[in-house]
């Protein structure tokens, strides 16, 4: 098949002609969960890739913007499933379009029916998504408009009514005003019949983000650069061109902006209208808008975003190197799929060093994370992934770091595999036979370099991680508050069983029926009952043929039942259910099996259901009359201290219960544990919806529940446990079981260290009282018990004041007593933060129930040696695999008494590492410059340019060594990485790291958090080729991490102004609130107030004093946006963030393009911000400077006049401005300039 690059050489004519023929579709096999044949096609109005069953149905789509790669052809798992002979497309005619903004990505696997029609979408599907990704903002705004009218109305109809748009608000983050504000808005714009065509609803839009127009405020100053016109309207004339040239210059300090065509260019690109796209544009106050939150107005300077091929001669210990730890892995590192597009999407991210772990397999190697339940790979797919991939992104080398545990053997097939694969790429000898350093990236560009253990290096010793395990495996856990057993991940270590979260034991999609409005469960009088709600919903609504509902079948246990109105009268038929392996399918006739019920009745809605009499589609579902009065979880008479004492006698995070509230008429309360701790949250009945917190809704009780059983409700707390009448009585009677989680045998993380007082908060900043009811305090003040209140404004105690108001965004909450001990605890615990419990089996007795318990067969108990009624029961799934646990837990028990049998053992484990580090020659031979070094790490008096040293994230050389280690790391390689308790793939702060000139400090890529977002940035520089030059003052022998004091470089100023098309948080509205982070030789942090019920243009007002962050070394520090949103419980939840080099900033009113947690684009979400970066050290020549230009500038307004007095704008005033008049306020403007520059060392402006 052709290559991709084919795109770049086609004429217009031949990209038109394909495009064209995208947009018309083609019928193409689908390959899902079976193999369809479908309509595909390309909507160009939405920029999106559809796939259709019929004409007026689309079954799914995908966005441009979001395509990462476009593979031809069968790679992928969807075709995987259709390996029995029967599917005719081969290689040539499939493709696979790899999409989404997580790290795992979605995949549309399609089959053509020609390699030419193949070949074609692939050139087209390319061709577009580079087309999407250059598309300037007012195009991608109106194909997100056109987007957002098609997804309401699916008849494509080109116009929206009040209704759908109400509809549509909320789903955009904003909360939709009344009705009777929606119809002036609707008369505003020019609709006649209450819907609105495409023009209207693009002015609409305008109207509504005009709405918040303080923002026009910042530019009505004396200090402004030009003057604004007319902004009564959105579609008034605000901007001239001259006027925006002059913005350009000197409030955006844009260089370019001196020659006039490129201003006008720009202006045009944001201007609608064609019959204004002139020699003397106009921006309306919208288009104006629009430039100012557009990725052309970013923030970010692009030049450092190009690859300095000058920096890339240095050796290679000179660079940092973007770099993955165990990049198999798509999750934790206990349980998590591995898999080769792990390190797919890790290549095309620009990493350029990544880790196979390498163990026996069946016949051959496999990669997974040993000792654990992560899925295993071949390592020879891995090997051909990496060898298709590498060089996409960037052309400069690729380490490959080998964890070796594989026998002599199978090193030889890994060493067998790397050549026949890699052939000429991989590096095999010196480039320089006499070289005394490392080579450049330039010299290795192309080439694959293998670290792996020399025959002369001995092996290391296993760490302190899962592998030092004395026993791994599943377990099944009695859970006396259930009375149920639930599988868990367990491990046996330093004489304690830890176990995980228990597993998700059963498969969502055989759940999707539970929600739904049409399922019934288990009936009481079933069949009676199904007709009687039948009759009666017919009957009020005039019922159709196919109205219907299932319910639990009367007579077969795993079977269910239909039963729906057909010619005046209501018939049933069985819904039967069967199992082939482990999963169940269920059906109608026994030629069509569906994978869960929700599928079969989605199939019969769609599709007649045929009988030898008949034919019907199912239509209206019969919901259930108030579904949550037959759940036991549903109390009508509970007073809110009742609630409370029921779950204080449940001791389980997650009990929940719901309750109606006392003397409210459509008010409900759902109460619950969490933090271990009893909460309540209001629900308030509003027409038939649900509210929970202001805008999230349901349409039923039921409905939330199920939500939440899947969803947090509170952090990471789901409703797990329904407090039913039945539980709270077991609960009042049975002694034992609460107990049980008190003692220190059993103890459960949020139950570990002791209770403590009320939140506590740090200062981030100085604040005097401004009124008698607020505290003053100074940066860095404790403020304790700490109540959040409304408005940005919170009380707390503090230097003898109590309950005071303060403003919360001058301070930042801190980690209290019970995080630390709690972090103290589970420091070596091999689970980390996946543990939910511990036992010491030192403590306990060891009983083998030889005629199991609880309905099984194979059961452990661990008995407290003081409390012979406190009992931990575990089930395992055979007697060999009881009698292995058991084993391991008796050896524990013996072991306390017998510490020469403790030394034995450590030593036969002592020489089972000794024999694993064996080494094949013929993987030897193929390992050149990183050669792992794991004896005497911390001698740095003799090494070799050749070697690498890797060190767990926190046994780096401490600040005595720091000299040694810098001359180290200036001339061989450093890898760091995360310890072995981070089972949950969290990630450890690289900025220490990398500023003790450390070349790979590899983390965990498949988790979305602030160190991979600070990571993504570093090597954002240098055109992401992977590798980033260390400054020439961190390679000299004067340079000094550890000093205190160093120089001020730069001051940055920076006020948060507004923000577009937030990400939607869930079902509700977001109220965000926005972080602006220094992240570098010191932290510094800043928060805005949460602006209430509005994620698509909230704006905040300006404070008194904006902040300013200092800036000691600008070559390694980041500025860090960060959007969260606080719930209903007042605690932040992530919406977006956006990470960037302080060295690449650009001053100004700029847009911040945000992205997700992954560092994907989110589509239009922005900031503005208003940012000044000054060089400390030219403050006084900038002064001096400004003196000069304001000179000049009056020269300038002597000999063109025109510039200021001859435009609409000034023609409109009711006072025109003389030009005497103009020159005043230029001087006024210059000298107020001059005054920002004189700033004192404070942390704000006065």
């Amino acid at each position: 098949m052709a290559h991709l690059g084919q795109q770049g050489e086609m004429t217009e004519y031949k990209k038109i002609v394909i495009k064209r023929d995208l947009e018309m579709g083609v019928v193409m096999t689908v390959f899902r969960q079976k193999a369809e044949r479908l309509t595909v096609q390309v909507i160009m109005e939405t920029r999106q890739v559809a796939w259709t069953r019929t004409a007026d149905k689309t079954d799914g789509v995908l966005d441009l913007f979001e395509i990462r790669e476009i593979r031809p052809g069968r790679n992928s798992k969807d075709f995987e499933r259709f390996r029995d002979g029967k599917d005719k497309h081969d290689e040539n005619t499939c493709f696979t379009i790899f999409y989404g903004s997580q790290f795992v990505l979605n995949t549309l696997s399609l089959g053509a029916d020609s390699a030419e029609e193949a070949q074609k979408w692939l050139l087209g599907l390319e061709l577009l998504r580079q087309e999407t990704l250059m598309a300037s903002t007012p195009v991608l705004i109106e194909s997100w408009l056109r987007k957002q009218m098609y997804s309401i109305n699916q008849s494509k109809t080109n116009s929206i009514s009040m209704k759908e748009l109400k509809a549509l608000l909320p789903l955009l983050n904003y909360k939709a005003p009344s009705s009777r504000v929606l119809k002036d808005k609707f008369l505003e714009v020019g609709a006649k019949k209450e819907r609105l065509d495409f023009e209207q609803f693009h002015r609409l839009y305008n109207l509504i983000m005009f709405e918040q127009n303080e923002i026009l405020d910042e530019f009505k100053k004396e200090s402004c650069s030009f003057i604004l016109g007319n902004t009564d309207k959105p579609d008034a004339s605000a901007v001239l061109l001259h006027d925006f040239q002059r913005f350009l210059i000197y409030q955006q300090q844009e260089p370019w902006a001196s020659d006039l065509n490129q201003v006008r260019e720009l202006m045009t690109t944001f201007i609608d209208d064609t019959m204004r796209k002139t020699n003397d544009p106009e921006f309306t106050v919208s288009e104006f808008l629009s430039f100012l939150f557009s990725k052309e107005n970013s923030v970010w300077d692009e030049k450092f975003s190009e690859i300095s091929y000058l920096d890339m001669n240095n050796p290679l210990s000179h660079y940092w190197i973007n770099s993955s730890h165990n990049t198999y892995l798509t999750g934790d590192q206990l349980r998590s799929e591995s898999s080769t597009e792990a390190y797919v999407r890790c290549l095309r991210l620009g990493c350029r060093c990544i880790e196979l772990d390498c163990w026996e397999g069946p016949g051959e190697p496999i990669i997974y994370h040993g000792w654990t339940r992560t899925t295993k790979i071949k390592f020879e797919d891995v090997v051909k992934a990496i060898n298709e991939h590498a060089f996409v992104t960037s052309e400069f080398p690729v380490i490959l770091s080998i964890e070796e545990h594989c026998p002599l053997e199978q090193q030889r097939q890994m060493a067998r595999i790397f050549k026949d694969v890699f052939g000429n790429k991989l590096l095999t000898e010196p480039v320089e036979q006499m070289a005394e350093q490392l080579p450049s990236p330039t010299q290795l560009k192309g080439r694959i370099i293998l670290k792996h253990k020399k025959l002369s290096m001995e092996g290391g010793g296993l760490s302190k991680d899962l592998r030092k395990g004395q026993k791994q495996g599943d377990l099944e856990i009695w859970d006396p508050v259930d009375e149920r057993w639930y599988e868990h991940y367990c491990v046996i270590c330093d004489d304690k069983l830890y176990y995980a979260e228990e597993e998700e034991q059963e498969d969502l999609r055989k759940e999707l029926h539970c929600s739904e409005p049409w399922f019934h469960g288990r009936m009481k009088e079933g069949r009676l009952m199904a007709e009687r709600l039948i009759h009666d919903y017919c009957a009020e609504t005039d019922g159709k043929d196919g109205t219907f509902l299932v319910r639990e079948s009367d007579t077969f246990v795993t079977d269910f039942t239909l039963s729906f109105w057909r010619s005046g009268r209501v018939q049933h038929c069985r819904i039967r259910s069967g199992s082939e392996g482990e999963e169940t399918y269920f059906y109608l006739t026994p030629n069509l099996h569906f994978s869960s019920l929700y599928a079969l009745i989605q199939h019969y809605r769609e599709s007649p259901l045929r009988c030898q009499d008949f034919e019907l589609h199912l239509t209206d579902a019969v919901p259930q009359p108030n579904p949550h009065l037959h759940e036991g979880w549903f109390y009508s008479n509970l007073s809110r201290g009742q609630a409370e004492e029921y779950l204080l006698r449940i001791p389980r995070d997650g009990a929940f219960l719901i309750r109606e509230r006392e003397g409210e008429p459509d008010s409900y309360a759902i109460t619950f544990r969490g933090d271990g701790k009893v909460k309540h949250c209001r629900i308030q009945k509003e027409g038939n919806m649900y509210m929970l917190g202001t805008t999230t809704e349901f349409e039923s009780l039921v409905e939330l529940v199920n939500y939440f059983r899947k969803k947090p409700l509170y952090r990471k707390i789901k409703l797990r446990y329904p407090v039913t009448p039945e539980l709270v009585d077991r609960f009042s009677t049975e002694k034992g079981s609460a107990s049980l989680y008190e003692v220190k045998t059993y103890v459960e993380p949020n139950e570990i260290e002791p209770p403590v007082p009320q939140s506590t908060v740090r200062a981030l900043y100085n604040y005097q009282a401004k009124r008698g009811d607020e505290l003053s305090f100074n940066k860095g003040a404790l403020i304790h018990n700490v109540t959040k209140e409304n408005d940005g404004w919170w009380r707390g105690d503090y230097g003898g004041k109590v309950q005071l108001f303060f403003p919360s965004n001058y301070v930042e909450e801190v980690s209290n007593a019970q995080n630390e001990n709690k972090t103290q605890v589970m420091e070596d615990n091999p689970l980390g933060e996946l543990c939910k419990g511990i036992v010491d089996i030192s403590k306990c007795n060891i009983l083998n129930l030889k005629n199991g318990k609880n309905g099984k067969p194979h059961v452990l108990t661990l008995q407290d040696k003081e409390q012979d009624s406190l009992q931990f029961d575990v089930a395992a799934g055979s007697v060999e695999e009881l009698f292995e646990w058991y084993q391991v837990a008796w050896d524990i028990t013996q072991r306390e008494m017998s510490k020469q049998y403790n030394r034995e053992q450590e030593m036969r484990q002592q020489v089972e590492v000794e024999k694993k580090a064996e080494v094949a020659m013929e993987m030897s031979d193929l390992v050149v410059y990183c050669q792992p070094r794991s004896k005497e790490k911390d001698r740095f008096d003799s090494c070799s340019y050749k070697e690498v040293r890797s060190f767990v994230e926190n046994k780096t050389p401490g600040k005595s060594r720091t000299k040694d280690f810098l001359q180290y790391n200036r001339k061989a390689l450093t890898r760091i990485y995360p310890k072995g308790q981070r089972v949950e793939s969290s990630n450890y702060d690289p900025y220490p790291l990398w500023a003790i000139c450390c070349h790979m400090v590899a983390l965990n890529f498949q988790t979305a958090d602030k160190y991979t977002q600070l990571n993504s940035a570093l090597f954002s520089l240098n055109g992401c080729t992977g590798y980033v030059l260390q400054p020439e003052f961190m390679r000299h022998d004067s340079y000094d991490p550890n000093q205190e004091k160093k120089k001020v470089k730069y001051k940055i100023v920076v006020r948060v102004i507004a923000a577009r098309h937030l990400p939607k948080p869930g079902r509700s509205i977001a109220s965000p609130f926005v972080e602006i982070e220094l992240c570098g030789h010191t932290e510094e942090k800043f928060k805005t107030v949460v602006y209430r019920d509005n994620g698509l243009n909230p704006v905040w007002k300006a404070p008194v004093e904006p902040v300013v962050f200092t800036v000691y070394e600008p070559e390694l520090t980041f500025l860090r946006f960060v959007v969260n949103e606080e719930d209903m419980f007042s605690d932040p939840n992530f919406l977006a963030q956006a990470t960037f080099p302080v060295k690449g900033i650009r001053s100004g009113y700029r847009s911040v393009p945000l992205k997700n947690g992954y560092n994907e684009n989110l589509e239009l979400a922005s900031l503005l911000v208003y940012i000044n970066v000054q060089q400390a050290g030219k403050v006084e020549e900038e002064l001096y400077s400004s003196s000069s230009q304001l000179k000049k500038k009056q020269a300038e307004l002597s000999s063109e006049p025109f510039l200021y007095d001859t435009h609409t704008n000034i023609q409109r005033s009711a006072a025109p401005r003389q030009h005497n008049h103009l020159m005043r306020e230029f001087s006024t403007s210059e000298k107020h300039k001059t005054k920002e520059k004189r700033i004192n060392n404070s942390k704000f402006y006065s």
